[in-house]
């Protein structure tokens, strides 16, 4: 049904009149003697069609990957695919609906978009979403660095435990990494420098994949623990006691209680719609058909990426993935070298998607506060600087973070992959070319609605987490 509804679109999106005359105006000079109106298209993009797609998949790539392998562990691999086939053609469709927006009324800035909609409340409540849901980002992102650099530094020194040195401090290590890297990317003019970056980032990733794989033909499935070897007093408790009979067969489809779970992970996998008008912004020649192919080759990239590592990374532990799949290869053996340059280039890449994920709040909060005023570089520099500041004082004081950005990512993801693109679609489409009853502007409506049905869903999960004292809905941005 989906696919069908979705197939459908497509085509009539192959050619719109309206919109190729839209877009000639846009391009062809105007008639002398009459003053034409300044708009933001009036920026020239410099990025090219590639830099783009590193930059657009950089965005969608986030630390959600790693759960990926845990989420199909609860599905079975053919619900698993079936999900994540209609999330990213929803993500699609959302950033469809973004463009033909921003098409209509040549704006190419989710807070203006909003201000078209619904004047300054629409405006406001887009920047602070964008702002609330990219500082989430960046503190999850932050979070792993803090996390995992210690124990990597740790395992490279060859040593079993932290023995306390300044740079076995997940603290100091961010403080780092935050001045030394992320602070001068973030200093960039245009996202569309950060190209190279996010091409370097992704790279990691790829490398990540690869080294999945690889793995799944060198570790027997009955998973030996590294503990059992070494002393079996140390035993862990609750590793799983997979010899079990049935144990390292892989399942088509499986329910059991987390599986509802899965669904808000697998929802938020595709999430990069505050990068989205900034990238369409800076594109060369961009036009609204040349941006989509911009989202859809970033989509179809990462959705090849996600399910490969989700799929090597069951058929290597079936059910004794766990919700960190890092995690698992580590009880295995701690001291792997490969698994170590695995753990270290997820890190880089985590730490290069930062600096991507700050220029849509940057952009929010010039909007907001800085309407009308032209670019400058203290302004640029200093929001920059007071961002991370924030970010890295929150990582560091506020250890329950992720809870609070947990519940956070459940309100304001589904708010801007569904609920805005297509409320705002709804809005600004006049209603001479689409009126509401038509068919688009219902199935926008639909989309609101399954929005809101996902952000119910996540809370009410977070909710019933906490009452249990579980913690199971991990993953997501």
């Amino acid at each position: 049904m989906e696919l069908q509804k979705m197939n459908g679109h497509s085509n009539e999106d192959r050619f719109d009149p309206i919109d190729a005359l839209a877009e000639q105006e846009e391009f062809l000079p105007h008639k002398p003697g009459v003053k034409k109106e300044t708009h933001f298209t009036d920026f020239e993009g410099k990025t090219s069609f590639g830099m783009s797609i590193f930059n657009l998949s950089n965005a969608i790539m986030g630390s959600g990957i790693l759960g990926l392998a845990y989420a199909m562990s609860n599905t079975g691999i053919l619900l698993f695919i079936i999900l994540l086939v209609c999330i990213a053609l929803l993500s699609a469709y959302s950033i469809h609906l973004l463009l033909k927006s921003a098409g209509v009324v040549g704006i190419r800035a989710y807070e203006q978009l909003g201000n078209r909609a619904f004047g300054r409340p629409g405006k406001m409540l887009a920047a602070v979403i964008i702002t609330v849901h990219n500082i989430g980002a960046m503190s999850s992102y932050l979070f792993i660095v803090k996390s995992e650099l210690p124990l990597v530094i740790q395992a490279f020194f060859g040593k079993q435990e932290n023995t306390g040195e300044w740079f076995l401090n997940g603290n100091y290590l961010i403080i780092i990494v935050s001045v030394l890297i992320i602070f001068p990317l973030a200093l960039m003019k245009h996202l569309g420098y950060l190209g190279y970056t996010s091409g370097f980032s992704l790279s990691c990733m790829v490398f990540f994949l690869i080294s999945v794989i690889y793995k799944k033909f060198n570790i027997p499935c009955p998973l030996e623990d590294y503990h059992h070897h070494h002393n079996s007093t140390a035993a862990d408790p609750d590793s799983v006691d997979s010899t079990a009979d049935g144990f390292c067969d892989s399942k088509l489809f499986t329910m059991n209680p987390q599986t509802a779970y899965t669904i808000p992970i697998l929802a938020f996998a595709f999430v990069c719609h505050p990068e989205v008008l900034p990238i369409y912004t800076e594109l060369r020649n961009a036009t609204k058909k040349r941006m989509q192919n911009v989202a859809n080759i970033s989509i179809l990239a990462m959705f090849v990426m996600y399910l490969l590592t989700a799929l090597f990374g069951y058929l290597t532990f079936y059910g004794a993935v766990e919700s960190e799949l890092l995690h698992t290869y580590i009880r295995v053996d701690p001291l792997d070298v490969l698994i170590l340059c695995v753990r270290l280039a997820v890190l880089v890449a985590v730490t290069l998607t930062v600096p991507v994920v700050l220029f849509p709040i940057r952009k929010a909060l010039l909007q907001i506060l800085f309407a009308d005023k032209p670019f400058h570089w203290v302004r640029h520099i200093g929001i920059a600087f007071g961002l991370l500041f924030v970010v890295n004082l929150l990582v560091i004081l506020v250890p329950s973070i992720r809870d609070i950005f947990g519940i956070i990512g459940a309100t304001s993801a589904p708010s801007l992959i569904f609920i805005l693109p297509a409320i705002f679609y709804i809005r600004i489409v006049p209603e001479d070319q689409e009126p509401l009853c038509s068919r688009s502007k219902i199935q926008a409506a639909c989309f609101a609605a399954l929005g809101f049905v996902f952000m119910v869903m996540s809370l009410s999960f977070i909710i019933i987490d906490w009452v249990t004292g579980e913690s199971r809905s991990v993953g997501g941005h």
